[in-house]
Protein backbone atom coordinates (compact mmCIF):
# COMPACT_ATOMS: atom_id res chain seq x y z
CA UNK A 1 0.00 0.00 0.00
CA UNK A 2 0.69 3.52 -0.91
CA UNK A 3 2.17 5.12 2.49
CA UNK A 4 0.02 8.01 3.20
CA UNK A 5 -0.46 10.71 5.33
CA UNK A 6 -4.24 10.10 7.59
CA UNK A 7 -4.92 13.33 6.18
CA UNK A 8 -5.20 12.65 2.08
CA UNK A 9 -8.49 12.80 0.50
CA UNK A 10 -9.15 10.15 -1.64
CA UNK A 11 -11.54 10.90 -5.07
CA UNK A 12 -12.63 7.82 -7.31
CA UNK A 13 -12.95 9.10 -10.80
CA UNK A 14 -16.46 7.31 -11.51
CA UNK A 15 -17.40 5.87 -15.19
CA UNK A 16 -14.96 4.63 -17.55
CA UNK A 17 -11.50 6.40 -17.75
CA UNK A 18 -9.30 5.88 -20.74
CA UNK A 19 -6.27 3.66 -19.21
CA UNK A 20 -3.76 4.97 -22.64
CA UNK A 21 -3.99 7.95 -20.44
CA UNK A 22 -0.65 9.21 -17.89
CA UNK A 23 0.86 11.61 -16.20
CA UNK A 24 -0.36 14.49 -17.84
CA UNK A 25 -4.19 13.22 -19.39
CA UNK A 26 -4.97 12.15 -15.95
CA UNK A 27 -4.00 15.33 -14.17
CA UNK A 28 -6.33 17.39 -16.81
CA UNK A 29 -9.10 15.14 -15.80
CA UNK A 30 -8.49 15.60 -12.42
CA UNK A 31 -8.66 18.93 -13.25
CA UNK A 32 -11.22 19.38 -15.08
CA UNK A 33 -13.80 16.49 -14.78
CA UNK A 34 -13.38 16.35 -10.77
CA UNK A 35 -12.91 20.07 -10.24
CA UNK A 36 -9.61 19.25 -7.99
CA UNK A 37 -5.83 20.52 -8.40
CA UNK A 38 -4.06 17.92 -9.22
CA UNK A 39 -0.94 19.14 -6.67
CA UNK A 40 -3.60 19.21 -3.49
CA UNK A 41 -2.07 15.98 -2.07
CA UNK A 42 -4.78 14.68 -2.80
CA UNK A 43 -5.17 10.63 -4.26
CA UNK A 44 -7.27 10.23 -7.54
CA UNK A 45 -8.24 6.58 -8.72
CA UNK A 46 -9.31 6.00 -12.35
CA UNK A 47 -10.33 2.14 -13.42
CA UNK A 48 -10.57 1.18 -17.25
CA UNK A 49 -13.68 0.01 -19.17
CA UNK A 50 -13.08 -3.06 -18.75
CA UNK A 51 -12.69 -2.97 -14.76
CA UNK A 52 -9.45 -4.79 -14.58
CA UNK A 53 -7.31 -1.80 -14.24
CA UNK A 54 -6.82 1.16 -11.91
CA UNK A 55 -4.35 4.40 -11.76
CA UNK A 56 -4.00 5.77 -9.06
CA UNK A 57 -2.68 9.72 -9.62
CA UNK A 58 -0.89 11.50 -6.13
CA UNK A 59 1.02 14.05 -5.92
CA UNK A 60 3.61 13.58 -2.96
CA UNK A 61 4.81 17.18 -2.32
CA UNK A 62 7.95 16.81 -4.46
CA UNK A 63 6.28 15.64 -7.81
CA UNK A 64 3.16 13.47 -9.32
CA UNK A 65 3.38 9.37 -8.75
CA UNK A 66 1.49 7.14 -11.07
CA UNK A 67 0.57 3.90 -9.75
CA UNK A 68 -1.19 1.16 -11.73
CA UNK A 69 -2.88 -2.20 -10.61
CA UNK A 70 -4.24 -4.66 -13.21
CA UNK A 71 -6.37 -7.74 -11.76
CA UNK A 72 -5.39 -11.36 -13.06
CA UNK A 73 -9.03 -12.20 -12.39
CA UNK A 74 -12.13 -10.63 -11.31
CA UNK A 75 -12.84 -6.73 -11.43
CA UNK A 76 -12.73 -3.77 -9.40
CA UNK A 77 -15.66 -2.67 -7.25
CA UNK A 78 -16.95 0.70 -8.71
CA UNK A 79 -19.70 3.04 -8.24
CA UNK A 80 -22.39 2.90 -10.77
CA UNK A 81 -22.72 6.37 -11.84
CA UNK A 82 -21.15 7.63 -15.02
CA UNK A 83 -20.07 10.90 -13.84
CA UNK A 84 -18.66 12.81 -10.80
CA UNK A 85 -16.28 11.67 -7.74
CA UNK A 86 -17.07 9.64 -5.00
CA UNK A 87 -14.55 10.11 -1.96
CA UNK A 88 -13.09 7.56 0.11
CA UNK A 89 -11.20 6.32 3.26
CA UNK A 90 -7.80 4.97 3.06
CA UNK A 91 -9.34 1.57 4.65
CA UNK A 92 -12.02 1.99 1.68
CA UNK A 93 -8.83 2.46 -0.93
CA UNK A 94 -7.63 -0.57 0.51
CA UNK A 95 -9.89 -2.70 0.29
CA UNK A 96 -11.12 -1.31 -3.41
CA UNK A 97 -7.25 -2.20 -4.29
CA UNK A 98 -7.89 -6.25 -2.90
CA UNK A 99 -10.89 -6.33 -4.89
CA UNK A 100 -13.13 -6.68 -1.76
CA UNK A 101 -16.59 -4.53 -1.89
CA UNK A 102 -15.96 -1.71 -0.15
CA UNK A 103 -18.95 -0.41 -0.93
CA UNK A 104 -20.96 -2.47 1.88
CA UNK A 105 -18.25 -4.02 4.21
CA UNK A 106 -20.05 -6.52 6.83
CA UNK A 107 -19.00 -7.24 10.18
CA UNK A 108 -18.41 -10.81 11.06
CA UNK A 109 -20.27 -11.67 14.63
CA UNK A 110 -18.01 -12.83 17.34
CA UNK A 111 -19.09 -15.38 19.82
CA UNK A 112 -20.17 -14.47 23.18
CA UNK A 113 -17.87 -16.31 25.33
CA UNK A 114 -19.92 -18.59 27.98
CA UNK A 115 -18.93 -17.39 31.41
Amino acid sequence: MIPLPPSTRIYLACGATDMRKGFNGLAVLAQEVLHQNPHCGALFAFRGKRGDLVKLLWYDGQGLCLFSKRMDRGRFVWPVTKTGKVSLTSAQLSMLLEGIDWRRPERTSVPLLAG
